[in-house]
């Protein structure tokens, strides 16, 4: 699994310019699943982003967690982590997820959040979707639960 972690002040999805989906002070995670991913990358991914120190303490230090802030998640499906663009210029997809199996994994990741008391919002699986987002830093992670990166 990859994700796309963003600590922002703000996010908000839409589709079809409905608002299905926002959150204030938290993070925005995009999330693609790759063909073979288990429980294993699951757990892992989940377990990282909650832990990742990357908020402010007093003294200005990234020091603090999303759970220590009590801050908000919103997740985003995007199959596109899963794009290599190594040869010509379209991307290839084959290492992602089916369509499936992608939103089985994007269900658990929601769920396994959600049980970790915190306030998840989502985007909408195989939507066209228009994100909004005021990035707070701007810090941006990737996360890969094969640590490729």
């Amino acid at each position: 699994m990859r994700a796309v972690v963003q600590r922002v002040c703000k996010a908000s999805v839409k589709v079809d310019e409905e608002l299905i989906g926002s959150i204030n002070r938290g993070l925005l995670v995009f999330l693609g699943v790759e063909n073979d991913d288990t429980e294993k990358d699951l757990k892992y991914l989940v377990d990282k982003i909650i832990n990742l120190r990357i908020f402010e303490d007093e003294q200005g230090k990234m020091n603090l967690s999303i759970k220590e802030i009590e801050g908000e998640v919103l997740v985003v499906s995007q199959f596109t982590l899963y794009g290599d663009c190594r040869k010509g210029r379209r991307p290839s997809f084959t290492k992602a997820a089916t369509p499936q199996m992608a939103k089985e994994y994007y269900e658990k990741f929601i769920e396994r959040l959600k049980c970790e008391k915190l306030y998840v919002a989502t985007g909408m699986f195989q939507a066209c979707m228009k994100v909004e987002i005021v990035n707070d830093g701007p810090v941006t992670i990737l996360l890969d639960s094969k640590k490729l990166f």
